[in-house]
């Protein structure tokens, strides 16, 4: 079985926010598969389906991001996960909007969902995939990654999630190398899709 974890924050006030590309990324791949995320269990709202021919378990933490590691630490003892299996998505303020980047393990970086995770599990050699929220910014950062995405970014977003949701079925259909191969190409400036 294949754990795909979205972060995000619940609630209204956060629902298209940059923090919350995690959990639109879930939505969209849960969407498309026909996966409704809408049980709650293990601090999580989860959903369990199949992808690719592979079980998986659909999981938005409902703890707010800074906690999301005590809901991924219950659902991977109660599941008994490798790591491998364990698969994350979230939001990444060091990368440009509209890049993502998949990696099969690493650190937290400046994100404190996935610190929250890697403290909680003691491990850190489980993939990700990064979602770019980056760019020049002229306020605190968290009210730069709980505030909304501008107008001329929201088309980029939709796009960059819908690469997410692909590379999400890339890894479960064809391993983690082969969508680290095709998906970390450098994806397109906004500005050359004009």
């Amino acid at each position: 079985m294949y754990v795909i974890v979205g972060l995000g924050n619940p609630g209204r006030r956060y629902e298209n926010t940059r923090h919350n590309v995690g959990f639109l990324t879930v939505d969209l791949l849960g969407e498309k598969h026909g996966i409704k995320v809408n049980k709650l269990k293990h601090k999580a709202l989860i959903g369990e389906g199949t992808i690719s021919g592979h079980k998986v378990l659909l999981v938005k933490p409902q703890t707010y991001m800074n906690l999301s590691g005590q809901s991924v630490r219950e659902v991977v003892a109660y599941y008994k996960i490798a790591p491998e299996e364990l698969i994350v998505v979230y939001d990444d303020i060091d990368l440009p909007v509209g890049r993502m980047r998949i990696r099969e393990s690493g650190s937290a970086g400046t994100h404190n969902g996935m610190r929250s995770i890697i403290y909680d599990l003691q491990f850190d050699d489980f993939p990700r995939v990064r979602i770019g929220i980056g760019g020049e910014r002229k306020m605190h950062l968290a009210d730069f990654v709980t505030g909304g995405f501008r107008r001329e970014e929201k088309a980029i977003i939709e796009q960059i999630i819908t690469r997410a949701v692909e590379s999400l079925e890339c890894i479960l259909s064809s391993g983690i190398g082969r969508a680290m191969n095709e998906f970390n190409a450098k994806t397109k400036d906004p500005e050359e899709n004009e």
